[in-house]
Protein backbone atom coordinates (compact mmCIF):
# COMPACT_ATOMS: atom_id res chain seq x y z
CA UNK A 1 0.00 0.00 0.00
CA UNK A 2 2.23 2.58 -1.35
CA UNK A 3 2.53 5.19 -4.11
CA UNK A 4 0.96 8.01 -5.34
CA UNK A 5 0.20 9.16 -9.10
CA UNK A 6 3.77 11.49 -9.02
CA UNK A 7 5.51 8.35 -7.15
CA UNK A 8 4.47 6.48 -10.33
CA UNK A 9 5.53 9.30 -12.73
CA UNK A 10 8.78 9.25 -10.72
CA UNK A 11 9.14 5.72 -11.59
CA UNK A 12 8.09 5.76 -15.06
CA UNK A 13 10.89 8.44 -15.79
CA UNK A 14 13.56 6.82 -14.50
CA UNK A 15 13.11 3.47 -15.67
CA UNK A 16 15.68 3.49 -17.87
CA UNK A 17 16.33 -1.35 -18.66
CA UNK A 18 16.26 -1.94 -22.11
CA UNK A 19 13.58 -5.31 -21.83
CA UNK A 20 14.40 -8.35 -23.34
CA UNK A 21 12.23 -10.98 -24.63
CA UNK A 22 14.31 -13.49 -22.48
CA UNK A 23 13.14 -11.84 -19.06
CA UNK A 24 9.77 -10.76 -18.69
CA UNK A 25 9.08 -7.90 -15.78
CA UNK A 26 5.91 -7.49 -14.66
CA UNK A 27 4.79 -4.58 -11.27
CA UNK A 28 2.47 -4.87 -9.08
CA UNK A 29 1.27 -1.56 -8.47
CA UNK A 30 -2.09 -0.82 -6.16
CA UNK A 31 -5.25 -1.33 -7.70
CA UNK A 32 -5.74 2.49 -8.35
CA UNK A 33 -2.52 3.33 -10.28
CA UNK A 34 -2.51 0.61 -12.73
CA UNK A 35 -3.91 1.98 -15.22
CA UNK A 36 -1.48 5.22 -14.53
CA UNK A 37 1.23 2.38 -14.71
CA UNK A 38 0.16 1.06 -17.97
CA UNK A 39 -0.01 4.19 -19.62
CA UNK A 40 3.65 4.90 -18.51
CA UNK A 41 5.05 1.93 -18.87
CA UNK A 42 3.39 0.26 -21.51
CA UNK A 43 6.86 -2.06 -22.01
CA UNK A 44 6.54 -3.73 -18.82
CA UNK A 45 3.72 -6.53 -17.49
CA UNK A 46 1.16 -5.80 -15.07
CA UNK A 47 0.18 -7.17 -12.02
CA UNK A 48 -2.62 -6.97 -9.38
CA UNK A 49 -1.68 -7.45 -5.15
CA UNK A 50 -4.49 -9.20 -4.82
CA UNK A 51 -8.54 -10.27 -6.30
CA UNK A 52 -11.85 -11.76 -5.18
CA UNK A 53 -12.45 -15.19 -5.41
CA UNK A 54 -16.21 -14.26 -7.01
CA UNK A 55 -16.70 -13.04 -10.55
CA UNK A 56 -19.22 -10.60 -9.84
CA UNK A 57 -22.24 -9.70 -7.43
CA UNK A 58 -22.57 -6.92 -4.17
CA UNK A 59 -19.07 -7.57 -2.69
CA UNK A 60 -18.34 -3.61 -1.94
CA UNK A 61 -14.78 -3.02 -1.67
CA UNK A 62 -13.83 -6.05 -3.95
CA UNK A 63 -11.90 -6.15 -7.40
CA UNK A 64 -12.37 -9.69 -9.63
CA UNK A 65 -9.82 -10.98 -11.69
CA UNK A 66 -12.21 -10.47 -14.86
CA UNK A 67 -12.06 -6.74 -13.85
CA UNK A 68 -8.35 -6.99 -13.60
CA UNK A 69 -7.81 -8.46 -16.70
CA UNK A 70 -10.14 -5.20 -18.47
CA UNK A 71 -7.19 -2.90 -17.04
CA UNK A 72 -4.70 -4.82 -18.79
CA UNK A 73 -3.35 -7.12 -16.08
CA UNK A 74 -1.38 -10.10 -17.00
CA UNK A 75 -0.69 -11.32 -13.71
CA UNK A 76 -2.14 -10.86 -9.86
CA UNK A 77 -0.54 -12.06 -6.57
CA UNK A 78 -3.14 -14.49 -4.50
CA UNK A 79 -1.84 -15.49 -0.95
CA UNK A 80 0.75 -13.35 -0.11
CA UNK A 81 2.22 -13.52 3.53
CA UNK A 82 0.68 -10.04 4.19
CA UNK A 83 -2.60 -10.65 3.07
CA UNK A 84 -2.63 -14.25 5.04
CA UNK A 85 -1.34 -12.65 8.47
CA UNK A 86 -3.53 -9.04 7.87
CA UNK A 87 -7.00 -10.17 6.15
CA UNK A 88 -6.77 -14.12 7.92
CA UNK A 89 -6.63 -15.54 4.64
CA UNK A 90 -7.19 -19.23 4.55
CA UNK A 91 -5.57 -21.93 2.23
CA UNK A 92 -9.10 -22.35 1.28
CA UNK A 93 -9.85 -18.75 0.29
CA UNK A 94 -6.89 -18.78 -1.25
CA UNK A 95 -7.28 -22.04 -3.66
CA UNK A 96 -10.77 -20.08 -4.79
CA UNK A 97 -8.72 -16.89 -5.81
CA UNK A 98 -6.41 -18.68 -7.76
CA UNK A 99 -9.13 -20.55 -9.47
CA UNK A 100 -11.17 -17.29 -10.19
CA UNK A 101 -7.77 -15.35 -11.86
CA UNK A 102 -7.13 -18.58 -14.47
CA UNK A 103 -10.89 -18.44 -14.92
CA UNK A 104 -10.65 -14.74 -16.15
CA UNK A 105 -6.87 -15.89 -17.89
CA UNK A 106 -5.04 -14.15 -15.47
CA UNK A 107 -1.71 -15.86 -14.27
CA UNK A 108 -1.82 -16.30 -10.22
CA UNK A 109 1.24 -15.86 -8.53
CA UNK A 110 0.75 -18.05 -5.60
CA UNK A 111 2.77 -17.33 -2.37
CA UNK A 112 3.74 -19.85 0.11
CA UNK A 113 5.81 -19.42 3.07
CA UNK A 114 6.85 -20.18 6.77
CA UNK A 115 6.92 -17.66 9.76
CA UNK A 116 10.32 -17.87 12.18
CA UNK A 117 8.14 -19.83 14.44
CA UNK A 118 7.65 -22.72 11.57
CA UNK A 119 11.21 -22.47 11.20
CA UNK A 120 12.82 -22.74 14.35
CA UNK A 121 10.75 -25.53 15.45
CA UNK A 122 11.73 -27.56 11.93
CA UNK A 123 8.22 -27.29 10.44
CA UNK A 124 8.77 -25.11 7.24
CA UNK A 125 8.86 -27.84 4.98
CA UNK A 126 5.61 -29.67 5.93
CA UNK A 127 3.55 -26.09 5.96
CA UNK A 128 5.04 -24.98 2.76
CA UNK A 129 4.10 -28.28 1.46
CA UNK A 130 0.48 -28.01 3.14
CA UNK A 131 0.10 -24.50 1.78
CA UNK A 132 0.80 -25.94 -1.88
CA UNK A 133 -1.71 -28.93 -1.79
CA UNK A 134 -4.26 -27.34 -0.62
CA UNK A 135 -4.32 -24.99 -3.77
CA UNK A 136 -2.89 -26.80 -6.54
CA UNK A 137 -6.22 -29.32 -7.23
CA UNK A 138 -7.33 -27.96 -10.72
CA UNK A 139 -4.98 -25.57 -11.52
CA UNK A 140 -3.65 -25.14 -15.00
CA UNK A 141 0.10 -24.93 -14.82
CA UNK A 142 0.55 -22.77 -17.72
CA UNK A 143 -1.31 -20.38 -15.24
CA UNK A 144 0.76 -20.39 -12.21
CA UNK A 145 3.83 -18.84 -10.76
CA UNK A 146 4.68 -20.14 -7.05
CA UNK A 147 6.65 -17.24 -4.96
CA UNK A 148 8.69 -18.38 -1.65
CA UNK A 149 8.14 -15.72 0.82
CA UNK A 150 10.10 -16.84 4.34
CA UNK A 151 8.21 -14.51 6.33
CA UNK A 152 11.01 -14.09 8.80
CA UNK A 153 12.86 -12.91 6.47
CA UNK A 154 11.14 -10.18 5.17
CA UNK A 155 11.43 -6.55 7.15
CA UNK A 156 13.62 -8.51 10.22
CA UNK A 157 17.13 -8.10 9.22
CA UNK A 158 17.43 -11.92 8.73
CA UNK A 159 18.57 -13.50 5.51
CA UNK A 160 17.97 -16.50 4.18
CA UNK A 161 21.13 -18.24 3.55
CA UNK A 162 21.79 -19.90 -0.38
CA UNK A 163 20.79 -23.39 1.43
CA UNK A 164 17.90 -22.36 2.71
CA UNK A 165 16.80 -21.23 -0.51
CA UNK A 166 17.75 -24.11 -2.48
CA UNK A 167 16.43 -26.46 -0.01
CA UNK A 168 12.80 -24.34 0.06
CA UNK A 169 12.84 -24.16 -3.90
CA UNK A 170 13.46 -27.99 -4.07
CA UNK A 171 10.39 -29.10 -1.69
CA UNK A 172 8.80 -26.73 -3.94
CA UNK A 173 9.46 -28.05 -7.27
CA UNK A 174 9.00 -31.58 -5.54
CA UNK A 175 5.86 -31.09 -5.07
CA UNK A 176 5.13 -29.39 -8.52
CA UNK A 177 6.30 -32.45 -10.06
CA UNK A 178 4.43 -34.67 -7.27
CA UNK A 179 1.17 -32.69 -8.48
CA UNK A 180 1.73 -31.74 -12.59
CA UNK A 181 4.18 -34.47 -13.29
CA UNK A 182 7.94 -34.18 -14.07
CA UNK A 183 7.58 -31.99 -17.70
CA UNK A 184 5.70 -29.04 -15.48
CA UNK A 185 7.42 -25.43 -16.17
CA UNK A 186 5.61 -23.69 -13.35
CA UNK A 187 8.26 -20.84 -12.45
CA UNK A 188 9.45 -20.47 -8.66
CA UNK A 189 10.31 -17.41 -7.41
CA UNK A 190 11.96 -16.70 -4.77
CA UNK A 191 10.42 -13.11 -2.64
CA UNK A 192 12.33 -12.86 0.85
CA UNK A 193 13.79 -9.59 0.66
CA UNK A 194 15.20 -8.99 -2.52
CA UNK A 195 17.58 -6.47 -2.85
CA UNK A 196 20.05 -5.01 -5.40
CA UNK A 197 23.08 -6.14 -3.15
CA UNK A 198 21.57 -10.02 -2.98
CA UNK A 199 19.43 -10.49 -6.67
CA UNK A 200 22.82 -11.59 -8.52
CA UNK A 201 23.32 -14.58 -5.76
CA UNK A 202 19.74 -15.57 -5.21
CA UNK A 203 19.63 -15.69 -8.87
CA UNK A 204 22.69 -17.80 -8.69
CA UNK A 205 21.23 -20.28 -6.37
CA UNK A 206 19.16 -23.61 -7.58
CA UNK A 207 16.07 -23.71 -8.56
CA UNK A 208 15.14 -20.49 -8.57
CA UNK A 209 13.53 -18.94 -11.45
CA UNK A 210 12.75 -15.39 -10.86
CA UNK A 211 12.09 -12.74 -7.56
CA UNK A 212 9.29 -11.47 -6.26
CA UNK A 213 10.30 -8.12 -5.13
CA UNK A 214 8.84 -5.83 -1.98
CA UNK A 215 10.68 -2.81 -0.80
CA UNK A 216 13.03 -2.48 -3.27
CA UNK A 217 10.60 -2.25 -6.21
CA UNK A 218 9.37 1.09 -4.96
CA UNK A 219 12.87 2.54 -6.17
CA UNK A 220 13.30 2.63 -9.98
CA UNK A 221 16.99 2.43 -9.48
CA UNK A 222 17.08 -0.56 -7.13
CA UNK A 223 14.31 -2.38 -8.99
CA UNK A 224 16.54 -1.73 -12.27
CA UNK A 225 19.33 -3.16 -10.66
CA UNK A 226 17.22 -6.22 -10.41
CA UNK A 227 16.18 -6.89 -13.35
CA UNK A 228 19.78 -6.04 -15.09
CA UNK A 229 21.15 -9.26 -12.63
CA UNK A 230 18.16 -11.29 -13.72
CA UNK A 231 19.19 -10.17 -17.32
CA UNK A 232 22.98 -11.04 -16.45
CA UNK A 233 22.00 -14.65 -15.07
CA UNK A 234 20.02 -15.30 -17.89
CA UNK A 235 23.93 -14.90 -20.29
CA UNK A 236 25.81 -16.93 -18.32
Amino acid sequence: MNGSREAIAQFAEQWAVPMSEALQVAVAVPHPYLQLMSELLPQLALAAQDCAPEEKGAHTGQVSAGMLVDWGCQFVIIGHSERRSDQGESDALIAEKVHAAQRAGLKAVLCVGESHAAREAGDHKTIVSSQLQAALAGVDASLLLVAYEPIWAIGTGLTASTAQVEEMHAVIKGELVSHFGNDTSVPVLYGGSVTADNARSLFDCAGVDGALVGGASLSAASFSEITQAGLAQLQV
